[in-house]
Parts: C-alpha cells; structure tokens; sequence
C-alpha cells in the first residue's frame, strides 16, 4: 500500500471511529454528518464523499465489527468459520460455534444497539437490520446443514427448526439480555450457549 493509500485508509478510520463515538452517545438520528465531520477533524465534503450517507457509514461499521477487519471476505468463506463447519466433531462444532459467535458479539454489540435502536424509527436502518438478521441466518443453516450431515439431530429437529433453535440460543437479544442486563460475562454466556446448542440440537448422550 503506497503512502497516499495508507493515508486515504487512515482517513476513513478516523471517520468510523468518530461515527462509532457520536452513534453510541447520542444515537442515529440525533447524529449529523456534519458532527462526525467534526469530530473526526474532517470536511464534511470527505466525509459524504468517502461513505456517500450516514446510512452507509454505519452499514460499513457494523460489516466490518461483524468480521474483525476491512478484508472484503465473507463470514462463510473465513478460515475459522469453513475449519468449524469441517470439524468432524459435532460437540466440537457447536463449542466453535459458540466461540465465534462470542467474539463477534463482543466486537459488534455496540453497534448493533444503535442499529436496533434507529430501526424503528428509520425505514433504511430497519432494512439494514433485516439484512443482518437475514445475513446470520444464512450461515447459520449452513452451520446447521453441516452439522446435520455428521450426526443425527435431536428427535423431532429437522435444518430448518434447527436452524431456528441455533438463531434463537445465539441471538443478539439473548446475548444482552445475559451480558448487559444480567451481568453475565461473555466467557459464561459462550459456555452456556455452546452447552444449550449441544443439549438442543443432539440426541441424548
């Protein structure tokens, strides 16, 4: 990455981050372009011409603290989630699955309360919350797919439901409810839903 690149790079997470602050203090709506331009030191001019809207700026944020980094690779094709998906160890891929989604949650919980919070209000933020939710449950049946082709599921589960049941023990609800409004750590919520994922989806042991 030559100098001018790496400064442009720069630019732009300065531009995020300061999006990151005002979205979390103040909330969506309550945040102007011009705000964050003043807040990250910059012309506003750079910044609609950087990320177009504001509804734009925070689809980015929540992409990239969905995956971690900027790298411009989807979730099912990153090497930990295709290692999880092959593990020949049912118990071992839904403790994985449990794993990830811990890490990811404690990266993109402050964004996506201000998503959650802006969406009903905003019909662009709702759509941009039914995409992510839309988004997780396509991994999530092929998480799902996977681990029903090593192992027989639980009595009376079939993807589908199964699916459904994985969405619901790792949603984003369930992991505030736990972390924020009951004081769970993320280590405990990861353990207590790998166990759930484990007693819910396979048969008895």
């Amino acid at each position: 990455m030559n100098v001018r690149a790496e400064k442009a790079q720069a630019n732009r997470q300065r531009m995020r981050t300061a999006a990151q602050t005002l979205f979390s203090s103040r909330g969506y709506s309550a945040t102007s372009m011009q705000a964050i331009a003043d807040e990250a030191g910059m012309a506003v001019q750079t910044l609609y011409f950087t990320f177009g809207t504001k509804r734009a700026l925070l689809g980015e944020l929540l992409d990239i603290a969905v995956a971690g980094d900027d790298e411009p690779v989807p979730t099912l094709e990153r090497p930990r989630v295709l290692a999880a998906i092959d593990d020949p160890d049912p118990v071992a891929q839904l403790h994985e699955l449990a794993a990830i989604a811990r890490e990811i949650y404690e990266r993109v919980a402050p964004v996506l309360q201000v998503v959650a919070h802006a969406a009903p209000g905003d019909p662009e933020i709702h759509e941009l919350w039914m995409t992510n939710n839309a988004q997780r449950a396509v991994a999530m049946e092929r998480m799902i797919t996977a681990l029903a082709a090593k192992t027989p599921l639980r009595d009376g589960l079939d993807v589908a439901m199964a699916t459904d049941v994985a969405l619901a023990l790792q949603s984003p609800e369930m992991y505030q409810f736990f972390t924020t409004r009951r004081g769970w750590s993320p280590s405990r919520w990861e353990q207590w839903t790998a166990d759930a994922l484990v007693t819910q989806l396979l048969p008895p042991r």
